[in-house]
């Protein structure tokens, strides 16, 4: 998998999971879909989502740094063995 698709994952997840944590979106649509008894279970969902999602968008941070820096040192190691 891409690193770039990796982050969007990441960072696409967490701002959704976010969004459905700190606002009352989630609590307006379950409410409206006649599903208010399982309001009392998001916090068991969401909270964990939010944290595995950011997890991800930082798990793609850092392999690509880590690519950036294996590229960066191959080109400076070939520069000065030119």
């Amino acid at each position: 998998m891409k690193d770039a698709t990796i982050i969007k994952t990441g960072a696409i997840g967490t701002v959704i999971a976010a969004i459905c944590c700190f606002t009352p979106v989630l609590v307006i649509l379950f409410g409206i879909a006649g599903l208010a008894a399982w309001l009392g279970w998001l916090d068991y969902v969401l909270l964990p989502a939010l944290a595995v999602f950011a997890g991800i968008a930082v798990f793609g941070l850092w392999r690509r740094q880590r690519v950036a820096a294996c590229c960066e040192t191959d080109t400076k190691a070939t520069k000065e063995n030119t």
